[in-house]
């Protein structure tokens, strides 16, 4: 009996093939980072290619589900954040935390510019171990281009509240508000500039 090697082999490949065709997206992961209003970095994160989403909120107070008056006092303890969803196929962590460091000026303690209080803290909030790794070596790494101690907090995220719904693409809908003129645009146009995000 002739055993036909070359029709089960050419079965074999074909369904191979297939599984690798349909195989499905790679899986999304999320960084959660504050650097100033929020506003301003959303807009910067949103430029960065594989950046799937940004949403403004709030992380690391001590109340549940505060919102943006309680958060401006300095008192509920939450610092002004964004959480982006990436494709990790398209960017790394390790790359939205370079931007990250060339966004802000994460060497001035609780104040970016002239806004003022803990709410405006450099922090980075970590979602597992890797990204504490990460974190930790980023921070490191972005010293050597900053003459002064950076002073970036590196804590893990506990829980993240997105802000009220007029916060969402502030600078996306708002491009001359005063805010978004005289601040982000200009920092927007640096960045670009440097190469850190793409022309819009």
């Amino acid at each position: 009996m002739k055993v036909r090697f070359f029709p089960v082999l050419l079965t074999l490949f074909t369904a191979m093939t297939l599984q690798a065709e349909t195989k499905p997206a790679s899986k999304t992961e999320l960084a959660t980072i504050g650097g100033g209003c929020f506003w301003c970095t959303e807009a910067v994160l949103e430029r960065v290619p594989g950046v799937l989403k940004a949403v403004s909120g709030y992380a690391g107070g001590k109340n549940a589900n505060p919102t943006y008056e309680e958060v401006c006092t300095g008192r509920s303890g939450h610092a002004e954040v964004i959480q982006v969803e990436f494709d990790p196929m398209v960017v790394s962590y390790e790359k939205i935390l370079e931007v990250f460091f060339e966004a802000h000026d994460p060497t001035t303690l609780n104040r970016q510019g002239a806004d003022e209080g803990t709410q405006y803290r450099s922090v980075i909030f970590y979602h597992d171990e890797a990204q504490h790794v990460a974190a930790s070596r980023a921070k490191l790494a972005a010293q050597a281009h900053w003459p002064d101690p950076i002073v970036t907090e590196i804590a893990p995220l506990t829980k993240f509240y997105p802000a009220e719904k007029y916060h969402q693409d502030y600078f996306k809908n708002n491009p001359t508000q005063g805010y978004c003129s005289f601040v982000i645009k200009p920092k927007m146009k640096k960045l670009e500039t440097k190469g850190v995000i793409p022309k819009g």
